[in-house]
């Protein structure tokens, strides 16, 4: 079977994770902040938080973002269930607004439509790799006050370009307050699973590391607790750990096992393994885009002559990595059958998250009331597009779609 997608490891991967399996650390070592440093330079932003997985990144990043019991987000409808379950996991109601045919991202004149009195969070979501028109939609959060939140789980190296001509990598926070990235297998880049937040803000880059190791801290700077602490004579770093000045009377020494809690958090940490692998895995990711992007265009031309199929198109003004290759199909549900018979891993994807029996029973979310995510989930066929597929396999894929049709 050819999959849908699937990771690039080579033997300088496997060798990373075999050295950080001889090394000190396999949790919370260097590797972690090195890995935070390297995605974060890529992407242009200040702050990374790497956490354990994507999902862990967007719920992290809605706890930062303040919002609480009775205030609402708006995402697409269009996404996989966390862009929106993370709302719900911190008490908040789940709104959606519908998207756009061409781009199948959401819509900033839908999403403006959907802003009420409750709004506090936008989540747009970078579907298949096609940036959001962040312009636009930093423009609505502007006027109404909103944080925004991109979860770009499928479009780690994608970029676009504002009205001024410049251009933005996905990640940087240039138009948002944080961005969420996933590093599963089939993502642009993988460690295995793992996730990350990148941030501008310095407060909110300290409430992410609280909140992603049990709400602990262990910087002197910040301990309230002066039971555990011996008064002074000592210098900032002594034998008997940190001194702290962050008192009005006079500097404490903390040993050096002391840590305080000050959230209530979890252990969303990432391991030194996955970061060793996610390490390597950056540095080929201009190999990946270029690779993924030369796929989508290799498609493009080989079915622009099917009158069946509505190919994707790139949004004027960015380049996407290409994390998906979804066309629209004419008699999608026999086509998809007739690929799997033959060795293909076409899926369709995703299910617009109102139509999940969850979302209806809680919320009363019915068929129609996004019908452009409807009208595109019906038609709807992801073809497989990956670093590794070959051109032998493309060759395959297009034959296998084009003998359907003629009989068809």
């Amino acid at each position: 079977m050819i999959p849908y997608s699937r990771q690039w490891l080579d033997e300088e991967e496997i060798a990373s994770v075999v050295e950080a399996l001889k090394g000190n650390y396999l949790t919370q070592g260097p590797k972690v902040e090195e890995f935070e440093e390297a995605v974060a330079e890529i992407c242009g932003a200040k702050y990374a938080v790497a956490v354990a997985n994507g999902t862990a990144a967007l719920h992290l990043a809605a706890l930062a973002s303040g919002l609480k019991p009775g205030d609402e987000g708006i995402t697409s409808p269009n996404t996989f269930l966390a862009s929106a379950n993370c709302l719900l996991y911190v008490g908040a109601r789940a709104e959606f607004a519908d998207i756009q045919p061409e781009t199948y991202c959401l819509d900033p004149e839908a999403l403006k439509e959907k802003i009420n009195s409750r709004t506090r969070l936008i989540i747009p979501v970078h579907f298949a790799g096609q940036p959001c028109d962040m312009e636009r939609i930093w423009e609505v959060a502007k006027e109404k006050n909103l944080m925004v939140i991109e979860d770009a789980s499928h479009a780690l190296g994608s970029k676009w370009r504002d009205k001024k001509g410049e251009w933005h990598m996905v990640g940087s926070c240039s138009h948002s307050h944080m961005t969420t990235f996933s590093f599963h297998p089939v993502k642009t880049i993988t460690t295995g699973e793992g996730g990350m937040i990148l941030t501008n803000d310095p407060n909110i880059a300290r409430k992410l590391r609280l909140l992603r190791n049990h709400g602990i801290s262990k910087d002197p700077s910040e301990f309230m607790n002066l039971e555990f602490a011996s008064p002074a004579n000592c210098s900032p770093l002594t034998a008997q750990g940190s001194c702290s000045t962050n008192f009005a009377h006079a500097p404490y020494s903390f040993p050096p096992w002391y840590y305080e809690m000050h959230e209530l958090g979890f252990n969303y940490r990432i391991t030194e393994l996955q970061c060793a692998l996610g390490l390597v895995q950056l540095r080929r990711l201009p190999f990946f885009v270029a690779r993924r992007r030369q796929l989508w265009a290799n498609y493009q031309e080989r079915l622009c002559d099917l009158k069946e199929l509505t190919l994707p198109r790139e949004r004027d003004g960015a380049q996407s990595c290409w994390h998906l290759y979804v066309v629209q199909a004419k008699e999608r549900d026999r086509l998809l059958s007739h690929l799997r018979l033959r060795g293909i891993g076409a899926h369709a994807m995703y299910i617009p998250i109102h139509l999940q029996p969850y979302y209806q029973r809680r919320f009363g979310y019915k068929r129609g009331d996004f019908p452009q995510a409807e009208r595109y989930f019906a038609r709807c066929l992801i073809l497989p597009l990956y670093p590794g597929l070959s051109d032998e396999m493309l060759d395959f894929i297009v034959k296998t779609i084009k003998e359907f049709y003629e009989v068809a």
